[in-house]
């Protein structure tokens, strides 16, 4: 790492261990957001990261946000995702939206002092994006929209909403994409879903019924809609990419602490060549992944953006997860399993990181697509 992501790793450390870390165990237990952790986040410049400073941004690289998501999900995922698809919003209106929007929506997203939220599926369109039924039908200054969006990070509590609605034909070309606010007529949020994990981030469906949208909240042109929502999705890989390694490492950090504390046969479980192995397996997995989402950071900040490594870094940072959580409820034994400590946590919270910013089956898929084309260019 050079200096200033030193510092910003630095930084964060001291303000999780002060903000979140005292918090984290009650707040799942009750579901609960606090909106003054995000805002302060904010205020440390830390919500816009990727943004350019003219709308308020820190204008910084993936890699270095990467590198933030990664130190803020050793203490929660779920404030690490908010954050990360907060700026994934912000990054689709500077990438496609007209000046005047970017002016209008950005700033108070990159301040944190509002959040947004990214709706792109639903019932039907889960991996099949494209099959979306939410309509967006065109009328005099704009569009009505209806429909229902489902598994919305941060439904409820986000002010600016990225919509993708079907303008035209079925499939990708039929999609167009538009900017909801919160308290548009029309808009309204279903029941907070009883989740395993992210239970402090809300999700919730996001209904539409006749709301009407103005012609200047539609990005780009009609059509576009789904290669919006897919360069969306291919920094999303990277950014929770980097929030799996932060979680997997706090797992194997509270394992090493514990094995090396906890005695057994008058000796300490780390001395056991078992759990030695299994750490150290734990180890080389977390560091493996770390370098894919570095490099597919690297590649997108000087403008080489590789799709097939961002879904390597996807694909083996959320596995390796999942892995190295419940490994992590294995060295702890019994107690492991149990909320006096935070490893059961670690291991809900890893489950969806394989589902979410398209599953883990999808970035096989994209990978082998990828390799096909490779192989037959010629």
């Amino acid at each position: 790492m050079n200096e200033l992501q030193v510092e910003l790793k630095n930084q964060l450390t001291k303000f999780c261990l002060d903000k979140i870390e005292p918090f984290m165990e009650h707040d799942d237990e009750r579901e609960e957001f606090r909106m003054d952790i995000f805002t302060e986040l904010g205020a440390l410049g830390f919500c816009g990261m990727t943004i350019p400073e003219k709308f308020g941004g820190a204008e910084l690289t993936y890699t270095d946000f990467s590198i933030a998501l990664e130190e803020i999900a050793k203490y929660s995922v779920p404030y690490a995702v908010t954050v990360s698809v907060s700026t994934m919003v912000q990054a689709i209106i500077n990438d496609f939206g007209s000046e005047t929007q970017k002016k209008k929506f950005l700033p108070t997203l990159t301040s944190g002092e509002e959040i947004g939220a990214f709706c792109l599926s639903e019932s039907s369109a889960g991996s099949d994006a494209s099959a979306l039924k939410t309509t967006a039908k065109k009328v005099e200054g704009g569009y009505v929209l209806n429909g229902t969006k489902l598994w919305i990070t941060s439904g409820g509590i986000a002010k600016t909403y990225i919509v993708m609605a079907r303008t035209g034909e079925g499939g990708s070309k039929g999609v167009s994409s538009f900017i909801v606010r919160d308290g548009t007529p029309g808009l309204s949020f279903g029941k907070k879903e009883k989740k395993m994990g992210w239970r402090t981030s809300p999700t919730r469906e996001v209904i539409f019924e006749n709301c009407f949208v103005p012609d200047d909240q539609r990005l780009l042109s009609e059509g576009e809609g789904f290669k919006v929502a897919m360069a969306a999705l291919d920094k999303g890989r990277i950014t929770i990419g980097a929030t799996a390694v932060g979680l997997s490492q706090r797992a194997l950090d509270e394992s090493v602490k514990y094995a090396l504390s906890r005695q057994q046969f008058n000796q300490p479980i780390f001395d056991f060549q078992g759990l030695q192995f299994m750490m150290a397996d734990m180890a080389c997995e977390i560091e493996a992944s770390r370098l894919l989402v570095h490099e597919a950071a690297r590649l997108y900040d000087i403008g080489k953006p590789n799709q097939k490594i961002a879904s390597f870094a996807k694909l083996k940072s959320t596995d390796t997860a999942m892995k190295v959580t419940t490994d992590a409820v294995q060295i702890f034994g019994g107690v492991g399993y149990t909320r006096e400590y935070p490893v059961e946590r670690f291991m809900r919270d890893a489950k969806v990181l394989q589902i979410v910013e398209g599953t883990n089956q999808v970035q096989r898929v994209v990978i082998a697509r990828q390799l096909k084309k490779e192989y037959t260019k010629n």
